[in-house]
């Protein structure tokens, strides 16, 4: 084991592992931004492990979870608004998930980017990192919306056909 793989190892113990059970468990205003970090967060170990296991094809797998965790989060928003308007996540623990995310993207992929040095690989790194954090900015202000717009139980939404 080496310092990339025990990182990975520590992140995939002390972050994903419990941001998954709050993803897991609990009321829905806890589990979607806690199913939002949780992708960031194996995103980043996957990145890890990448560098840590000398595989740059890993960094694929993180390229795609960088894409489709956020459209997750944006699906779950959408197929989930009625309850999330009803009961809207806690502003400052969803500041806190969103904080989270903002801190451990560039905690992981400053080092990595040494790592891998200036290059083709070193752009990958940085689209990741760009497409994590646009994703957490999408994805928090997502599921902050039905609170704010005031989706009401029971009516037909704007654009659905629904009379």
């Amino acid at each position: 084991m080496n310092g990339w793989t025990g990182a990975a190892t520590a992140l995939l113990l002390c972050g994903v592992a419990p941001a998954a059970w709050g993803a897991a468990s609990g009321r829905v205003r806890r589990r979607v931004p806690a199913q939002n970090l949780t992708c960031t967060l194996l995103c980043l170990v996957f990145l890890l492990l990448a560098q840590g296991f000398r595989r740059p094809a890993y960094t694929d797998t993180a390229l795609v979870l960088s894409v489709l965790g956020p459209a997750g989060t944006l699906l779950y928003v959408r197929l989930l608004a009625d309850e999330l308007a009803a009961h809207p996540p806690r502003t400052r623990a969803l500041r806190t998930v969103t904080t989270l995310s903002y801190v451990a993207v560039p905690v992981a992929l400053l080092p990595l980017c040494f790592a891998t040095g200036p290059g083709r690989a070193m752009v990958k790194l940085l689209v990741i990192g760009a497409l994590l954090l646009l994703g957490s900015w999408g994805a928090t202000r997502a599921v902050a919306a039905p609170g704010t717009i005031g989706h009401a139980l029971g009516t037909p939404e704007e654009g659905t056909g629904d009379v």
